[in-house]
């Protein structure tokens, strides 16, 4: 009997523990209000629910019009729901709204009132560059003051990476939601413009309140304070008009540096890893199964943020889509920048019959995931994963593809799927990867698959039945 009790509690603290895993660090953010009117006189109001916020809270919303007297528009507080569509308005004056939590009958501290918008869109004025467009833009907290900022690549120029040519330099511009300018970073002409080169991540990496961003740099990379990374006389550039090296960046310096969310200032600069030699280092099966001495491939990049050790975020930087793919882990805590691990497929040549399962797997994309319920996250580099320690997981040798989607896309199967679309062009579809593919995200177990040998040039996974 005393061995069964002894069991038994062995049972349910190996369950508690499964169960009872430390909070992950989050944004400290306010309760973000969106207030809009909408035709027919009505104003639709929207606000965020905390992660933290206890069961059983409820919300009171406020309407301020015309800078009059608060006048609480619900009858009864709002639950099951952080959203309201207020009736009573005259949406003829100036509105503001307002939320205060309910919990257990009382009211408590309410958030800062919030101007309605006039249009079902909120136009932020930026400071536009000549011969410069809007590019992709990210959103964190940068000032620690609970409101999301926007940071935005303005490009010029972009080349992919299978042409040659000068392009401009990457611009990053940090705006408050007003339009307020913050800061403006100028990466300089040792980077080049184009879709795969610069993945920058904007995150809260040290918890402090307020995100940084991370991002490749080098000689001539100009700070938001207007100091210099490296030797900014420097220009690395190629300049052979007619060859396919015309405008790459193929020696000098490469720098990794994190830089302050509230001013732009470079923090700390490492070199990056991992570097790009050999430039023909980068083939693989992947895509068309081919390899280049050019920088086409070696110059390829995926970036995230992940919570490798579970509690707290990790960036993760990579390089190489094709063939070789290294990912190398960076933590920035109490302003130090460690690297946690390096994940390293290996260096293979034509005809690539020596290349490790892991090379050539990857895709334009990649996802963070926790595929094994560990309280982790993996890796998800299209046709295979790599584990939070920085190992490979699996790999299903489905080699390259352009779309991944990866959910619980079958609800009465325990854990996450992942669905991917390959290609098979050129010398490839001797390989018969299936042109698309669902499987499971713990182990790479196919659920189904078809089209072997197929080039599938794009997909997508939607929940289209409601």
């Amino acid at each position: 009997m005393m061995r069964l009790a002894i069991r038994m509690a062995i049972v349910l603290l190996v369950c508690l523990t499964a169960y009872c895993r430390t909070p992950r660090q989050m944004e400290n953010l306010n309760r973000g209000i969106v207030a809009v009117k909408q035709a027919g006189g009505v104003v639709y109001v929207g606000w965020r629910l905390f992660g933290t916020d206890p069961e059983g809270l409820a919300f009171n919303l406020y309407r301020v019009a015309g800078g009059g007297r608060p006048v609480k528009v619900n009858e009864e507080p709002i639950a099951g729901a952080t959203n309201f569509v207020d009736r009573g308005a005259d949406v003829g004056q100036v509105l503001q709204y307002f939320v205060r939590p309910v919990l257990g009958g009382k009211e408590l501290d309410g958030s800062k009132p919030v101007r309605a918008w006039d249009k079902n869109y909120l136009e932020i004025p930026i400071k536009p560059i000549p011969g410069y467009l809007p590019g992709d833009a990210s959103i964190a907290d940068l000032d620690g003051d609970g409101e999301y900022e926007i940071v935005l690549h303005q490009t010029s120029g972009g080349k992919d990476n299978s042409f040659a040519g000068i392009t401009g330099t990457p611009v990053f511009d940090a705006y408050k939601m007003d339009g307020t300018h913050m800061w403006r970073i100028n990466l300089g002409v040792n980077i080049r413009e184009g879709e795969h080169y610069t993945q920058f991540m904007v995150y809260d990496l040290d918890g402090d309140g307020a995100a940084e961003m991370a991002c490749k740099t080098a000689d001539g990379t100009m700070d938001g304070t207007g100091k210099v990374i490296g030797d900014k006389s420097k220009d690395w550039r190629i300049h052979k008009e007619g060859d396919p090296t015309h405008g790459r960046i193929l020696d000098g310096p490469e720098y990794f540096t994190i830089f302050d969310g509230r001013t732009g200032k470079a923090l700390k600069t490492v070199d990056y890893i991992p570097n790009r030699r050999p430039i023909d280092g980068w083939g693989g099966i992947g895509g068309n199964g081919r390899n280049d001495s050019h920088g086409n491939r070696c110059d390829r990049f995926l970036a995230c943020v992940a919570y490798l050790d579970g509690v707290r975020p990790s960036v993760v930087m990579c390089r190489g889509v094709y063939g070789r793919t290294v990912m190398a882990a960076w933590d920035w805590r109490d302003g130090k920048l460690t690297s946690r691990w390096v994940f390293d497929s290996g260096i293979s040549y034509p005809p690539f019959d020596d290349a490790s399962p892991y090379s050539g797997m990857g895709g334009h994309s990649l996802s963070v995931a926790d595929v094994d319920d560990d309280g982790k996250d993996e890796i998800v580099y299209h046709a295979m994963v790599v584990d939070d320690n920085g190992k490979g997981l699996y790999s299903t040798r489905w080699r390259h593809g352009d779309s991944m989607h990866i959910s619980d896309m079958y609800p009465d199967r325990p854990g996450l799927e992942v669905f991917t679309i390959h290609e098979n062009e050129d010398d490839t579809p001797r390989f018969r990867s299936p042109g698309a593919a669902m499987r499971d995200a713990r182990t790479g177990k196919p659920i189904w698959k078809h089209s072997p040998g197929i080039d599938v040039g794009g997909g997508m996974a939607a929940d289209i039945d409601p």
